[in-house]
């Protein structure tokens, strides 16, 4: 993934309702869930559900797909990983280096 469009991913990300959207369309995986629902499940009026699914369509983050007379939206995974590809790229040089648990326990508190 090239930088201006990793920037702009995250960018879109950067955002709690934004965020919140994307990894409930992540844990639906790709039948993804129509507007209706997500506004639902995380209680966003539809005016301001519809404002930030825009922008995460925009940076190329989620897919919608009309089916009859609701439109599902589903995360584009392959742009996901996309990301964690250019955060990881130069990782530790080349060796794995995942954190442990008490690391990530730690990092996370911080």
């Amino acid at each position: 993934m090239e930088l201006k469009q990793t920037v702009l991913c995250l960018a879109a990300l950067a955002q709690e309702t934004r965020l919140a959207v994307f990894r409930l369309l992540v844990e639906a995986g790709p039948e993804g869930l129509c507007a209706g629902d997500i506004g639902a499940r995380l209680g966003v009026p539809a005016a301001t559900l519809s404002f930030h699914l825009a922008q995460l369509a925009n940076a190329g983050l989620v897919d919608a797909r009309q089916q009859s007379r609701f439109i599902f939206y589903s995360a584009n995974f392959e742009a996901m990983n996309g990301i964690v590809g250019f955060l990881t790229e130069n990782c530790c040089g080349g060796k794995p280096c995942l954190p442990t648990k008490s690391k990530r326990k730690k990092f996370l508190a911080a």
